[in-house]
């Protein structure tokens, strides 16, 4: 199966979505658009009265006119002296006065409603600053006489000045142009914004539209999970040619629910679909529905009907259904809340649909048993569709799939690494390759080979190998004690899968050992003689550690934990106690994921029979241990023996585990007495009397 690397890429659709950082970067410009705007039309002008403009026109009379009046002042006739071009000025500014120097008019401009220019300004009280050009405005009153005046006045001066005619856009035209550059800015942003997921638009829907050529995802992508391919195929085929169906009277499923385990391929299937019949895929999750506020989700929801409608034949894909269509009633009293709201409104548009529309509806989820019974029926999700873990001819079709850009050596036999990944999805398996592709880069290989997949499994299931920490000697030997005990345990007794590998190596978070079991074949019952022997396994190490120590660690918390867990499962939910073929336990958790129901939510029996429960898995656990101290009492050479081998060389293989124990075991492979029809009492054999100083010395 092919793994999807990434969020499939959207179709060109200007309706993208913004972010909170695209919208303070569009009001920072907007603002910034404005400023610039008001910068250009005002251009600080510095607003003169007339008669102050008379005064400095008065004192700039020149001798004769030039381009930029920068001919000789003239003289006064009546004292001689040259005009000074300058005229100083009081001005009141916030409360204080300036006196103000104009000087060196230029540029001059007048209109029937002002006069434009330029001059030379500086301030001289309070405190006299540097000569500054700026330009200036004067307003004209309505009458004609002030007109008139002003024209004899620049005549008589010899002041260079230019008409203009009067238009109101010459005031008004930086302003509307950056007013025009404003508004499509805005256009362009609403357009970004505005279509799904906007926050200026919370009806609108979030799913997100990708074209065939964007999914570029077909079924020969889809590898693993035959069954569920060919169940979709005419889905496919009704899409490419839905007259072929209404022809005959027949109707093609309203919906199709895909259910399965995380990572089995569930979204990649409904991409394949979309793919292999080249239609529009609307691919949203449950989530996306659910909001804070009351109808947004209702609305979202009919909002994206309308978009599939218009846009048939189309798929409509829900991932993670579980969020929003949860059965009705199990919250709060009275059950109207927003979730309940949205779900309704989902439920309408899917009975609203007309049979031939061409539009599907698909959803995935891995938790089916808590879907409302509503959305199930036939004429919603009519179809279920069953995507499960691959067996091992579908894990060797996804690795084919996976390793087509890997180096690979020549001796690798896909099929093998199929046989040591029971278990795993499609997810798992290409992580797997991933894995065992970085650990030959990291050893510098130019191939990777069957023993960077083997420590890949290592890697995935148990966690990253720690070499470098530092164990003190008594605790390294204890943990070699305690592995060689599940290791010895596993390979006598009947009904188990062959060890692999038993290492005393740290690895993943709490590890410090760990014992590798790999199934020989895929399983999918599993019997009472097999659990049975699960617990003994999971009981040597802790047994192990008393007999050889007198004492015990907490190194076999988890061992604990599991193995009591697989006996109350035993009596509570599989009926093999002698408690009867009772089940004791409501059947609430996801059959796709780990149980995490709290008990008591579920409790359906008295307290006379939660005793006598706890008693019977008391009873399982003490039988367990009995037969385990067996084995060990007749295999015990053979533990001293595993357990030297293992502080020396600190793993050690399935082969060489099976060499040790042969050489050192008397009898048969499988110890006496293990058998279930046979309840011999084990044989007390004194424990080595060794001092623990000298067994860990």
């Amino acid at each position: 199966m092919k793994q999807d690397d990434g969020p499939m890429r959207k179709s060109n659709d200007p309706k993208g979505s913004g972010g909170p950082n695209f919208l303070l970067y569009a009001g920072i410009a907007g603002v910034g658009v404005v400023l610039v705007a008001v910068l250009l039309v005002n251009q600080h002008r510095h607003e003169i009265a007339f008669p102050v403009l008379q005064q400095l026109l008065r004192a700039s009379k020149f001798k004769s006119l030039h381009s930029e009046n920068t001919g000789e002042l003239a003289l006064n006739p009546e004292t001689g002296e040259q005009y000074p071009g300058k005229l100083e000025i009081s001005e009141q500014r916030n409360g204080q006065t300036f006196t103000v120097e104009y000087s060196r008019l230029s540029n001059l401009e007048v209109s029937p409603t002002e006069v434009r220019g330029s001059l030379q300004v500086r301030t001289l009280r309070p405190e006299t600053s540097a000569l500054r050009t700026e330009n200036f405005r004067t307003q004209l009153g309505e009458s004609e006489a002030w007109k008139e005046g002003l024209q004899l006045l620049l005549s008589n001066n010899n002041i260079d000045y230019r008409n203009v005619p009067t238009s109101p856009w010459r005031a008004w035209a930086p302003v509307l142009f950056f007013s025009l550059i404003l508004l499509v800015f805005l256009v362009l942003m609403l357009r970004r914004i505005g279509g799904a997921g906007s926050p200026m638009q919370f009806g609108r829907s979030r799913g997100k539209l990708y074209a065939m050529e964007d999914l570029g995802v077909t079924f020969d992508d889809v590898a693993g999970i035959n069954e569920a391919v060919e169940e979709v195929r005419e889905l496919v085929d009704f899409l490419q040619s839905p007259e072929k169906y209404q022809r005959l009277g027949g109707r093609i499923p309203k919906g199709v629910l895909l259910v399965g385990p995380p990572g089995t391929g569930k979204t990649l299937l409904a991409k394949a679909i979309a793919g292999e019949a080249g239609v529009p895929f609307y691919s949203l999750s449950g989530s996306d529905f659910v909001e804070m506020f009351v109808g947004v989700g209702a609305a979202r929801v009919r909002d994206m009907f309308q978009q599939a409608e218009s846009k048939a034949p189309c798929i409509i894909f829900i991932d993670e259904l579980d969020a929003l269509g949860k059965s009705r009633g199990a919250g709060m009293i009275g059950g109207h809340d927003e979730r309940e709201q949205t779900l309704n409104a989902l439920l309408v548009e899917m009975d609203g649909f007309d049979s031939n529309a061409a539009v599907i509806v698909m959803a995935a989820t891995n938790r089916p048993e808590t879907l409302d019974q509503a959305l199930l029926r036939p004429g919603r999700f009519d179809r279920h569709v069953l995507v499960d873990r691959p067996d091992i001819q579908g894990r060797e079709d996804i690795l084919k799939v996976h390793v087509k850009n890997v180096k690979l050596d020549n001796s690798i036999d896909l099929k093998e690494v199929a046989g040591i990944t029971p278990g795993f999805v499609g997810a798992d398996l290409a992580n797997l390759v991933n894995e065992a592709a970085l650990l030959a880069a990291r050893n510098e290989k130019d191939f990777v080979g069957i023993h960077e997949f083997n420590e890949g499994v290592e890697r995935v299931t148990a966690g990253l190998e720690k070499k470098q920490r530092v164990m003190r000697r008594e605790e390294k030997e204890r943990v070699a004690y305690h592995e060689s005990g599940h290791a010895l345990v596993a390979f006598s007794l009947p009904n188990t899968d062959p060890v692999h590998k038993v290492s005393i190596i740290p690895r993943g978070l709490a590890a410090l050992g760990y014992t590798l079991q790999r199934p020989e074949d895929e399983r999918f019952l599993v019997t009472k003689l097999e659990l049975e022997s699960q617990i003994q396994i999971l009981l040597a190490g802790t047994i192990t550690e008393e007999i050889i120590y007198r004492d015990i660690s907490s190194g076999a918390q988890n061992d604990l934990e599991r193995a009591t867990d697989i006996a109350r499962r035993m009596v509570m939910e599989y009926g093999m106690s002698d408690l009867g073929r009772v089940n004791y336990r409501a059947a609430s958790s996801s059959a796709f994921l780990p149980a995490g129901q709290d008990e008591e939510s579920s409790r359906r029996y008295s307290e006379q029979t939660s005793r006598e429960i706890d008693t019977e898995v008391k009873r399982i656990i003490d039988e367990a241990i009995e037969q385990v101290r067996h084995i060990l009492d007749v295999r015990y050479d053979a533990l001293i023996a595993v357990t030297t081998r293992l502080i020396e060389v600190e793993s050690i293989g399935a082969k060489e585990l099976r060499e040790i124990i042969e050489k050192t075991s008397p009898g048969p492979v499988i110890v006496p007495g293990t058998d279930a029809t046979v309840d011999p009492a084990p044989s007390q054999r004194p424990v080595d009397n060794r001092s623990r100083t000298e067994q860990s010395g």
